[in-house]
């Protein structure tokens, strides 16, 4: 078996509301409901939102809002990253700080979203 890479992830969150204004607003991610779902898209990937453990069956046995631990890559210095975050009153948690991930060298900054999830948003040295 192959794998080409992550097609999505799902979150579960406490506020809805909170939630999508943190992945929307402060991290740029393009937000589509449909049928009462949500689904948050950046590059070729997106982030699940559920509101409820268990919410859309089959779902993962433990799911709770606060517990995700994850990487996104993005494209631009790490620099401007923290500037826009800044400007948007993310709270930065950490960073820019020395990594290594699944490709080497790279610059990171951690943040937490409403319900508690680390997000550690990263850009690869050039």
């Amino acid at each position: 078996m192959k794998f080409k890479g992550f097609d999505h992830l799902v979150l579960t969150t406490n506020n809805l509301p909170a939630c999508i204004c943190f992945y929307r607003d402060v991290l740029g991610m393009r937000l589509e409901s449909h049928e009462g779902r949500y689904a948050l898209f950046f590059g070729q990937q997106k982030i699940n939102i559920h509101q409820r453990p268990g919410e859309y069956p089959p779902a993962a046995q433990k799911a709770t809002p606060g517990s995700q631990d994850f990487c996104l890559e993005v494209d631009e210095p790490i620099a401007d990253v923290y500037a826009k975050l800044q400007e948007r009153k993310a709270p930065i948690e950490l960073g820019p700080v020395k990594r290594y991930g699944a490709r080497g060298d790279m610059d990171s900054i951690y943040l937490r979203d409403p319900d508690g999830n680390l997000i550690e948003l990263c850009c690869y040295a050039q």
